[in-house]
């Protein structure tokens, strides 16, 4: 295996808990989590580990401001604003919506950590946007770093691949990986990392805003363009992801009475906080399909808490949650 740069900043590895009362109120399989929302940077959350590899090939190219793009609660762009400024980086961000009086949640935390913040009013127009702006920091010689939307990269799809490794080598070895997916980054470390170091059980994910079409496409995509820069390339395939679009419907950060239900059930049967958007949702097609008896009884379920609890502060998604 080829030897690829990284920051080491996330605290790993992360625990396995299992979630037993929440298993016995569902009545189903077995369910643990895996605690990615304590990888310590910025409250924590899943990007951090794309980050260890992001950054690292941004320093190793003589960069000096980190530019990525998402919503305006993103847990993406918060940790990536950490990390910039954790080694003396700049960081634009740019997000669709417009410009708030008063800030909240992630968005507070991103002018906390010193990221300039370019708004969008059309989501469609956020990545063109991005590249404009990495375009003009590049002629004046201010040497950006484009880094794309959740950090899904080739670089940081390495993230998750090197997670695979260690939930086997803490000694977990489930039936199942459950977790939430949308611009592929996780999902694709994921199906690279149970390749290289010999997971054999399946890796589903719960779209958050994406067709199964489009994120088996683009899954199998970046794990194959991933596996390069561990070794000779791998060509995965579509068929070779699993993913359920059956619960983002709603849109993006519409929460429905099942993302309602699944944040409260994790709180009140573990005391575990989810975030409203990813993990809510996610969380609502784990219990939906647990429910429909999708998931043998017999079966283990990994799910991971892929972070960004601070979203629950934010004042769109609090009137629904009480």
């Amino acid at each position: 295996m080829k030897d690829v740069a990284r920051l080491r900043f996330a605290h790993l590895p992360t625990p396995i808990e299992e979630l037993e009362r929440l298993s016995t109120v569902l009545g189903g399989p077995r369910i643990l989590v895996k605690r990615d929302d304590a990888t310590g940077l910025a409250l924590g959350g899943n990007k951090t580990r794309k980050l260890e590899f992001i950054v690292a090939d941004a320093l190793a190219k003589g960069a000096k401001t980190l530019i990525t793009a998402g919503a305006a609660q993103s847990n993406h762009c918060r940790q990536t604003a950490a990390a910039a400024a954790k080694f003396g980086m700049g960081c634009i961000l740019v997000l669709n919506g417009s410009a708030l009086d008063e800030l909240s949640a992630n968005l507070l935390l991103d002018r906390l950590f010193g990221a300039r913040i370019i708004w969008v009013a059309d989501r469609k127009d956020r990545e063109r946007i991005q590249e404009e702006t990495f375009r003009e920091l590049e002629a004046k010689g201010e040497a950006p770093y484009f880094m794309p939307y959740g950090g899904s990269s080739p670089t940081g799809a390495l993230g998750y691949a090197f997670a695979v490794k260690e939930v086997l080598d803490q000694g977990c070895d489930p039936d199942w990986f459950v977790f939430g997916t949308s611009s592929g980054g996780t999902h694709a470390g994921l199906v690279l990392g149970a390749r290289v170091f010999g997971y054999k059980g399946k890796i589903l994910g719960i779209s958050i805003d994406e067709s199964t079409a489009w994120l088996k496409a683009r899954v199998s995509g970046l794990a194959s363009d991933a596996s390069e820069l561990l070794g000779p390339r791998i060509e995965f395939e579509p068929d070779d992801v699993l993913a359920d679009d059956s619960y983002c419907s709603a849109g993006y950060g519409v929460l429905t009475a099942a993302e309602r239900e699944a944040v409260r059930l994790f709180a009140r049967t573990e005391g575990l906080l989810l975030d409203p958007v990813y993990t809510g949702r996610a969380a609502a097609g784990l219990i939906d399909l647990v429910k429909k008896g999708f998931f043998k009884t017999g079966e283990s379920i990994l799910f991971w808490n892929t972070g960004g609890q601070p979203a629950l502060f934010a004042e769109k998604y609090q009137p629904y949650l009480a």
